[in-house]
């Protein structure tokens, strides 16, 4: 089967489905985002795509990109369980299946700590697929980086490069960046590079 148009819900065609996309078309591009958005919603459409032959449902798993940073106010945790209850609300009154619903909400709980049990197919996809800006050129990274730093340009410098540190520093000592064999071909080596040079910068 064809996989959906990068910006296509890939739901039943009806006035309900074109409503929920406008609406989140608009949430991913309200004023005071710097990374989360569109472009960030595009890229990781993007990234699902080399990755979703490992997933055991893609189709939960575009979706779950398409909501997981629906709502974004900077508040980690929050931000992800509101996206979540959105996602069950919204594609329940479109006429989503149960078990997508479900699949979906839960897949947005993952991303805010990518962290998931293993085998978890579906997991592995979206959050490999999200964290795909960190194995990207230097230039993209770069500008990811500056953008996370907007997006936050209310927290002191230094208490962000402390807290940026202590992030990095997380992400750099796991034993693997990706959980899918494609996505560590694809990203890991580059991101670690990556990682280390920001978290060198910062330190």
């Amino acid at each position: 089967m064809t996989a959906p148009a990068p910006r296509s819900l890939g739901l039943p065609a009806s006035p309900c489905a074109d409503a929920l996309r406008a609406e989140l078309l608009a949430r991913w591009a309200e004023p005071h985002r710097r990374y989360h958005t569109t472009a960030h919603l595009d890229a990781v459409l993007a990234a699902v795509e080399p990755l979703a032959g490992h997933a055991a449902d893609a189709h939960a798993v575009r979706l779950a990109a398409w909501f997981h940073d629906a709502v974004y106010e900077g508040r980690a945790g929050w931000d992800e369980e509101r996206s979540a209850q959105l996602a069950w609300s919204r594609l329940t009154a479109c006429g989503a299946p149960d078990a997508l619903v479900r699949e979906v909400a839960r897949l947005v709980r993952v991303t805010a700590t990518h962290a998931y049990e293993p085998g978890d197919a579906n997991a592995a996809v979206l959050c490999d697929a999200d964290l795909s800006v960190l194995g990207g050129a230097r230039p993209a990274y770069s500008a990811y980086a500056r953008a996370v730093r907007e997006e936050y340009r209310e927290v002191p410098e230094a208490l962000f490069r402390a807290g940026r540190a202590q992030v990095l520093r997380r992400l750099l000592d796991r034993p693997r960046l990706y959980g899918t064999a494609t996505g560590r071909e694809l990203w890991e080596a580059r991101a670690r590079d990556n990682l280390a040079g920001e978290l060198a910068a910062l330190t």
